[in-house]
């Protein structure tokens, strides 16, 4: 089987072609890459949502490092390898015709991220996608929805992670506030109990820090507010598993929906913290052997969550990143709803908080959303020439709405910050490949064209950067379509031969065009070079 991410749906003038119902396709795999666990759901699509064939959890403790996630030891980076062969193997035998992965903290933060990537995809066959904090937390917010039933509640999200910890209030499908901190069990662990042992000062000093990484998120949390608090991953299912044995309650066949009171997190924080070694904790009945060392850490996140939030009562879930990421799939693969409720697509996700980041920082709306049009109109025309894949329009398309996001720094060099407010911002639906795609597309609207000495594109492989140029090429000529910035080009055509492309440009009725066409022909070099074609802009004749 090929491992291949699948893409996301991005901002597009056009809608979304139908897919296939999702009955027709066949079983899918996702892969959640986590700093301490490997997690893979292998589910079959039906009319009603999917259906689990297999479910698979490796504890790997990819972030188990010893140097606060700089850096995945060879140690760490083989087992991770291994693990992922395996669960390629028995994806394939569940009979999954693909698998998604994705990584987060431990991937994102490691500086030779790069050697896991490429050793996963070589010696695994898997490829994955990293996937920012944000992103992170908004895949575990679907899953959530696919477990509990909070749909129509203002649910307030935790997941701890080994690395990371996702904090979101949300409400239907929309995210209302989100954050991603760096509050792991296994980072804190390896930060405040390095040998497994803990003291009274270690703990304080454990609350204190986490605490103080607490404080914008609770502003935000007061102000949005909350009604129900769903808890998700490793950490709340083992505090869930504590608190059952600690009622002396009959054993479970699932913990998804189990509610416990924040006075019973507060009891069995105490509990474990009471065992200061790691081997007295592993007889707290209901904690797993492999996690007593990292418990702690753990605990003392939610607890202080719970704290600083003032949270009463907290539910399980047993959805949460690796779930999300299936349902996200399925809906990039269908214009359907796989689910019982209704979910806003892919696209709807991506356009917004494209269009937030215009609001913030372009001057001029307007006029990017025009050249966007322009831009998608002149690529239709291309497509063959350019020979693309699937999801370069859409690409083009969000790069042309958000190229100007830099005059909110400078208008000098402003196509550069264009590229740095893009890379830096919380866009939703993408992923952290994605955002790079997106932001050189738009770094490149103006001035030089791009080289090889630009460290950003030359990191780029071989295949994106031709995308990145043939894209910023289209987008260069249809800036200069609106030079005025008064839409005065309303449309155009193109016809091609074997060395000519003559590119007939409409106006609206008696406008003068002739410094659009000016722009245009004097930004046209990159696009002829692409195309491999000398190209001619014209006015149409009416």
């Amino acid at each position: 089987m090929t491992s291949t991410p699948l893409t996301s749906n991005l901002v597009t003038d056009e809608p979304d072609s139908i897919g296939q119902p999702p009955e027709a396709f066949d079983a899918i795999a996702a892969l959640d890459i986590g700093t301490n666990s490997f997690h893979l759901v292998v589910a079959r699509p039906g009319p009603d949502g999917f259906e689990v064939v297999t479910r698979e959890k490796e504890m790997v403790r990819l972030g188990e490092t010893g140097s606060q996630m700089k850096t995945i030891s060879t140690a760490a980076l083989d087992r991770s390898v291994a693990a992922l062969a395996r669960m390629r193997r028995l994806a394939e035998s569940s009979g999954a015709s693909s698998i998604r992965a994705v990584a987060t903290s431990a991937t994102r933060e490691a500086q030779n991220a790069g050697d896991f990537i490429e050793r996963a995809r070589s010696e695994a066959g898997v490829d994955i996608e990293v996937i920012s904090g944000v992103e992170e937390a908004r895949l575990i917010y679907l899953g959530i929805l696919q477990a509990v039933p909070v749909f129509e509640q203002r649910a307030l999200c935790i997941d701890i992670g080994g690395g990371s910890t996702e904090l979101l209030i949300g409400r239907r499908s929309e995210v209302l506030v989100v954050r991603s901190l760096k509050l792991g069990a296994v980072r804190l662990t390896e930060r405040f109990f390095p040998d497994g042992e803990l003291s009274g000062r270690s703990i304080r000093e454990c609350r204190e820090y986490i605490r103080s990484m607490l404080t914008h998120f609770a502003r935000e949390s007061r102000r949005e507010g909350f009604d129900e608090v769903i808890a998700s991953s490793g950490t709340a299912e083992s505090v869930a598993r504590m608190i059952q044995h600690a009622r002396a309650e009959s054993d479970l066949h699932t913990y998804n929906c189990y509610a416990f009171s924040a006075d019973e997190v507060h009891a069995i924080t105490e509990t474990v913290c009471a065992a200061r070694s790691t081997t007295q904790r592993t007889k707290i009945p209901g904690l797993e052997a492999n996690r007593a060392d990292i418990a702690p850490a753990g605990v003392l996140i939610l607890d202080e969550v719970i704290n600083t939030l003032g949270i009463e009562s907290l539910t399980f879930s047993e959805g949460a990143l690796r779930e999300g990421v299936l349902l996200d799939t399925l809906q990039r693969r269908s214009a359907l709803s796989t689910s019982a409720f209704t979910l806003p697509s892919l696209h709807d996700v991506t356009a917004r908080s494209v269009r937030q980041l215009q609001e913030r920082c372009d001057e001029d709306p307007f006029h990017s959303n025009h050249v966007a049009g322009l831009a998608t109109g002149l690529f239709d025309h291309l497509e063959q020439i350019l020979a693309l894949d699937a999801d370069a329009k859409r690409y083009l398309s969000a790069a042309a709405r958000l190229a100007n996001v830099g005059l909110v720094v400078s208008h000098s060099r402003h196509h550069h910050h264009s590229y740095y407010v893009i890379r830096n911002s919380e866009l939703a639906g993408l992923t952290d490949h994605e955002i790079e795609l997106i932001a050189q597309i738009a770094r490149y609207h103006r001035k030089s064209a791009p080289k090889q000495s630009h460290q950003p594109f030359a990191q780029l492989s071989g295949e994106d950067q031709r995308l990145v140029r043939s894209l910023a090429a289209v987008l260069r000529v249809a800036i200069g379509l609106d030079r005025s910035h008064e839409q005065r080009v309303i449309g155009l055509r193109a016809d091609t031969d074997d060395d000519r492309i003559r590119i007939h440009v409409r106006s609206a009725s008696s406008a003068d065009i002739a410094l659009e066409l000016y722009a245009a022909n004097d930004r046209k070099a990159l696009l002829e070079e692409v195309c491999g074609r000398r190209i001619e802009l014209l006015q149409a004749i009416a």
